[in-house]
């Protein structure tokens, strides 16, 4: 009988070249085969994107509670303020909340400044600055001093939002480099000569973003809250100053504070 010559060994489907090795290269494209690879620099880019990354979390989350914890309070500690009929009552109030309470701090700061003014009536501090003078001046220092706390951490979540793309970047340079000189000196451009440099490159653009995404969300989204704090100090601070440059606020004052001496 004879063969079909379809079915001869020379008519099988041969076997794709290299097809074996390709697969092999392409799985040392992992994080783990990245840290075997890594040289000097490879090791900075790493080291500083991951401390990028902690500082951004950590400030992320404590400007999170800080900011919670204002605004939870923030209209009890103003609505007490002037429902106190007693003057040594808002005072007491005003001393027991948390260090990190900016609206007591702020009264408590021209609650001082006015009783300061005067006890020192007829001394030379009183011609120099009027009482409403005085009170304003310890105000704005007040306003001043509790905007900056506010501003904590600020600055390192625009700094890594800004510059991790950029040293993600750098690993990505030196990561294709390493590729180049590997085919410079074996003369291999085959993908087990590229495949680890390559995925160095990749993973490090990826973790750059990574670093660099939050980030930038996260310090957009603490200006719009301290944009609203700081509008709410400045309406706080206009308020106090009425109060006690005029014995009473000028606008809207509630009732038993028109009482207080």
């Amino acid at each position: 009988m004879q063969q079909d010559p379809s079915q001869t060994p020379a008519a099988q489907p041969a076997a794709i070249p290299g097809g074996g090795g390709n697969a092999a290269a392409m799985s040392q494209m992992g994080f783990s085969d990245l840290i075997h690879n890594f040289d000097a620099l490879g090791w900075i880019v790493f080291i500083t994107l991951c401390l990028m990354s902690i500082m951004s979390i950590y400030f992320i989350v404590a400007n999170f509670l800080r900011n919670a914890m204002i605004r939870g309070r923030m209209d009890r500690v103003i609505n007490t303020f002037w429902e106190t009929p007693s003057a040594q009552d808002a005072v007491r109030f005003l001393e027991e909340q948390p260090k990190g309470e900016p609206f007591s701090k702020i009264a408590l700061d021209s609650a001082s400044a006015a009783a300061h003014h005067q006890r020192n009536e007829g001394s030379r501090l009183v011609e120099a600055l009027n009482r409403s003078e005085f009170i304003d001046r310890a105000l704005r220092q007040a306003v001043a001093r509790e905007s900056l706390r506010l501003e904590g951490g600020m600055t390192v979540l625009a700094t890594v939002g800004s510059s991790a793309p950029f040293v993600g970047l750098l690993g990505t340079v030196w990561g294709i480099y390493h590729a180049l000189i590997k085919i410079a000196a074996s003369g291999n451009a085959s993908m087990e000569a590229v495949a680890g440099p390559v995925g160095e490159a990749l993973i490090m653009t990826a973790f750059g973003l990574f670093v660099a995404i939050p980030a930038v969300l996260a310090y957009n989204f603490f200006v719009r809250q301290n944009r609203v704090i700081y509008a709410k100090f400045d309406e706080f601070a206009h308020d106090l100053h009425d109060f006690f440059a005029t014995g009473s606020r000028v606008e809207g004052g509630v009732a038993p504070v028109a009482a207080r001496k």
